[in-house]
This record gives structure tokens, C-alpha cells and sequence, in this order.
């Protein structure tokens, strides 16, 4: 009896060790190793893509590259693939364009369209990964030049083949006139990933650099993981880090990017192509990323045509981008930008705003009607921010039309060249802000209402400048702000239409001139308590 236990626990515990054995056989590996037989310039497309297809079939499986040189044109997922990528390998993109054909439906800087295959693709798929510690190489170069040659040749020149494919491939595209000198291009360089109608997608670890175009590019997707990626692109045309475009349920987390345009830029379609797939970019979360060169470190817009919410950026570094966070948009785009959250981000060596909301990205200055092309950007909070050497701290510029609205800004503190500007906004709230500037007012604003400012402060007062400066202000609260520095000015008010501004409980015994206001101002438009 003893005997039988003792086999039956043999026999048990052989039948455990084998299980994981049994799952992974019935796992497809392939190993694109062992299928490579020429050397590093062999064009291994077709043996990628069938070994994608073989395990597609059988319900899914692990195209596995190990330690090696990999060269490539256009890969298509399919549901249930993952790309493992191992330590040592490296795989490279062809720069023959032919290998990009024939096109497929993506959409570019917002606008869905006919084009050149992204280097990898995928369409109406789940489930899909790239993961390991490997490199993935676009090598761009080739497509960027290409570009330049096509934009800045000096005199008209015939379309070349791939722009006649292109014309043929988009006959009835409808897009704005002040877009028209980008369409006319009529070549449009891939993404290097873009995902398009996918749910389920996982990128992990890899290492990507020289897209062609924006890197990592998922359209109209659902729960997307992008963690512990790092992105090189060197000073090239829009080669974006990652671009999430009309997706929903991202996660964004642990990466580290350096690139030739914006690090991270959220989007949602262009003009009347974006209003007409609808389709929001919304449940967003961005965190514990190092974004260093680009444009901006994390952007919104501005292709929000489709509308963007829901989205948190926390603990993040941005250290020598254009711009930290910035959001753009432009009369005749729609869309609304809503319940944004950014928190825990520190900043350095910034070359133009640390906070910018710009609703005049295209400059278009005349007043429009309200309409379904009336951009909106409102519910938005800034809070735990500290900023050096930063040109300027915070720009925020509403339409008349359509101003910023309920927009908070609370323990900042940074050191900038220029300081808070906010024109037309509404429902502004800056709660415990420090800001400490070379040039100008500290905290300027025009033509807005509905403001608090609690505790605002600058550990150095400029000669003969005001700490705040406002402008046709209504409805203000200037309150609990305590400054013993010695000072010229601390408050002046120009214009003639101020009203109902309340100064509570400030204290600055320096200043030589505590209010300052211009002749304009009317009698009773602030009120001292």
C-alpha cells in the first residue's frame, strides 16, 4: 500500500514538471533564427510574415528573434502574435520603399487615408505583443530626405510613382484649405507601429529609434500597454515618440524618449475626418517617463477633433524639451480637450513654455460663431510642479469665443525668464504658486474672469515691475499673498473694463507702491478688504 502511494506521488509530481512543457509546446515558438540562412542583408519579409501566418493558424503563438541581425519590410500582425525581441537583437527596416506596398488604410496626422504600410501593422486584431530587449530600427533616414526633397525643391516637379499611387489610392479625401500644402506633398512616410481598429496591444522593453514618421502610433484601439520602452530618434521631421490617435483605456508608463518631435502626443483625428469617425481619445494615463529632447515633452492636440478626457501625466522628468505640457487646437478643429490631470512633474532646461494651452495653433485671429468647428479646452488641473531654468512658466491663450475654462494651477514653483500669462480664460484658480521671473510681471492676465489667486508669490520683485498684472479682469480674488521682500510695485490694473476685483488679506510692508492702476480703471472696480 505504501508502495503504490509513493509511485502514485512519483507519478504525480512528473506529471506537474511536464505541464508547463506540454502548455509551451502547444504555444507556437518560432524561431526566426533558425529560419535565417543568409547574412545581415538577406530581406527576411516573407519568412517573418509566414511564420506570423503559420502560427495564426493554429490559434497563435511567439515569433522569436534571439541575439542577431534581422533586415525586414513590412510586418503584419495577426490575433494572438507576439514579437519577443531577445538581448542582442536588432531588427532593421528596409529603406526600399516597394517593401511598404501595397497601401492600407491608416490614418495620418488625423486624417484616415490610403498609404504607404506602417513597418508594422496591424488591422482588426487582438491580442498582440512586441516584448524583449531588443532594438527595432525604422531607418529613417532615407524616408526623411525624400520628404525634404519633395517640400523644399524650388520649382514644380512631375509626381514621382509612389505620389501617383497615392492620388489614385485617395480620390475623394476631404480636408481643410489651410492644410492643402501638406496634402499636396502626396507622400506621406509610415509610422513605424501602427495599430488601427486593435484592442489588446502590449509593447515592452524594446529599444526603438529612427522612425520614418510618429513611432508608436495606435488608431482607433482599446487598452494599449506601452511600459518600459525606450525611443532614440534623432533631429528629424515628426518622428514622434508615442501617439495614441482615437484610442481608448492607454496606459502609458516607465519609458524613456528622446526624439526629433514631440514625446507624447495625444490625438483624435483632424477637422471634418475627425468629426466624422468621432471617435475620442479618452482614459489615459501617463507615468514615471524621462522624455528629454522634443518639442514637447507630453502633448494634446492638435488633432482633437474627436475629443480627448480623462487623462492623468504623474511623475515624469522633462529635461531640455521645447515645451513640457502643451495643448493646441485652432478654430475650425471642434472637438473638446476635458478633465485633464497633471501632477508630480518636475522640469529643467525648458526652451520655451513649461504649460502652454494655445487655442490660436493655426494664428487665425477672427471671431467665428460658435459651431460643431469651435474648439473647447476646460477642466484642467496642474498641481506639484517644479520648474528651473525655464523660459516661460505657464502661457494659456483662450478664443473670445470660447474661452479656457476651469483650468487650476496649485503648489508650483518655478524659475522662468517670463512668468504666468493667461488671456482669455474663465474659472482660473493658482492656489500656493511661486514663480520667480527675469523679465516682466510674475502673474499677468487679460480679459478673464472668475479668478483666484491664493498665496501667489516671487522670491524676487523685478525694478519697476509689478508682482501681478491684470488686464480687463472681472471677478477676481487676489488673497493671502505675503510678500516682505522689498518691492516697486506689487498690484497694477489697466483698462476700462475691470470690474468687482477683491484684495483680502495680502501683506507687502516693502512695497513702495502696493496698487498701482491706470485712469482707465473705474472708481468702484476694486474692492480692498
Amino acid at each position: 500500500m505504501i508502495s503504490k502511494f509513493y509511485n502514485f506521488r512519483w507519478a504525480l509530481a512528473g506529471l506537474l514538471f511536464m505541464l508547463p512543457l506540454l502548455m509551451h509546446s502547444q504555444n507556437q515558438w518560432i524561431n526566426i533564427g533558425e529560419l535565417k540562412k543568409g547574412g545581415a542583408d538577406e530581406l527576411l519579409t516573407k519568412t517573418i510574415q509566414q511564420a506570423i501566418d503559420q502560427a495564426a493558424e493554429k490559434g497563435g503563438g511567439t515569433i522569436y528573434f534571439p541575439a542577431g541581425d534581422y533586415l525586414t519590410g513590412a510586418i503584419h500582425f495577426k490575433t494572438n502574435i507576439t514579437l519577443h525581441l531577445d538581448a542582442g537583437a536588432v531588427l532593421r527596416f528596409s529603406d526600399d520603399f516597394d517593401n511598404y506596398l501595397p497601401f492600407v488604410q491608416t490614418r495620418w496626422e488625423g486624417t484616415v487615408m490610403n498609404n504607404f504600410s506602417p513597418l508594422i501593422y496591424a488591422k482588426n486584431v487582438k491580442n498582440i505583443a512586441i516584448t524583449g530587449r531588443g532594438v527595432i530600427d525604422g531607418q529613417g533616414k532615407k524616408w526623411w530626405n525624400a520628404m525634404y526633397d519633395i517640400e523644399l525643391a524650388k520649382e514644380k516637379r512631375p509626381l514621382n510613382k509612389y505620389q501617383k499611387m497615392w492620388q489614385e489610392a485617395n480620390p475623394n479625401l476631404e480636408t481643410s484649405d489651410y492644410y492643402q500644402r501638406t496634402m499636396n506633398l502626396k507622400f506621406f512616410r509610415p509610422p513605424l507601429f501602427q495599430a488601427f481598429q486593435s484592442e489588446n496591444i502590449l509593447i515592452e522593453g524594446v529599444t526603438i529609434k529612427n522612425s520614418p514618421f510618429w513611432t508608436i502610433n495606435p488608431a482607433f484601439c482599446n487598452n494599449i500597454r506601452i511600459t518600459g520602452v525606450t525611443i532614440y530618434n534623432p533631429p528629424s521631421p515628426n518622428t514622434d515618440g508615442i501617439n495614441p490617435t482615437s484610442c481608448k483605456n492607454v496606459h502609458i508608463s516607465d519609458c524613456h524618449i528622446s526624439v526629433g518631435d514631440d514625446c507624447i502626443t495625444i490625438k483624435s483625428g483632424r477637422d471634418a475626418d475627425g468629426r466624422k469617425w468621432a471617435t475620442p481619445t479618452e482614459n489615459v494615463t501617463i507615468t514615471n517617463c524621462t522624455m528629454l529632447n522634443g518639442h514637447g515633452g507630453v502633448v494634446i492636440g492638435s488633432e482633437v477633433s474627436g475629443g480627448i478626457k480623462k487623462v492623468t501625466i504623474s511623475n515624469c522628468v522633462f529635461d531640455g524639451t521645447d515645451r513640457g505640457i502643451r495643448l493646441k487646437t485652432a478654430r475650425g478643429r471642434g472637438g473638446y480637450v476635458e478633465d485633464i490631470r497633471v501632477s508630480n512633474v518636475v522640469m529643467n532646461n525648458i526652451q520655451k513654455e513649461a504649460i502652454m494651452m494655445n487655442m490660436y495653433y493655426d494664428k487665425n485671429t477672427k471671431v467665428a460663431p460658435v459651431t460643431e468647428e469651435t474648439p473647447v479646452f476646460k477642466n484642467i488641473h496642474f498641481s506639484g510642479i517644479t520648474g528651473r531654468n525655464i523660459n516661460t512658466a505657464t502661457k494659456v491663450l483662450g478664443i473670445e469665443e470660447m474661452p479656457v475654462s476651469n483650468i487650476r494651477f496649485s503648489d508650483i514653483q518655478m524659475d522662468a525668464k517670463e512668468g504666468f500669462y493667461i488671456s482669455k480664460a474663465s474659472g482660473v484658480e493658482l492656489h500656493d504658486v511661486t514663480v520667480t521671473t527675469e523679465l516682466g510681471a510674475s502673474f499677468e492676465l487679460i480679459d478673464s474672469d472668475m479668478v483666484v489667486l491664493d498665496n501667489i508669490k516671487t522670491l524676487k520683485p523685478l525694478e519697476n515691475t509689478p508682482v501681478v498684472k491684470l488686464e480687463n479682469v472681472q471677478q477676481l480674488l487676489l488673497s493671502n499673498t505675503s510678500l516682505f521682500s522689498p518691492m516697486d510695485q506689487f498690484l497694477s490694473v489697466s483698462g476700462e473694463k475691470n470690474k468687482e476685483i477683491y484684495l483680502l488679506n495680502n501683506l507687502t510692508p516693502h512695497a513702495e507702491k502696493p496698487l498701482v492702476k491706470s485712469d482707465q480703471v473705474k472708481k468702484n472696480a476694486i474692492i480692498q478688504k
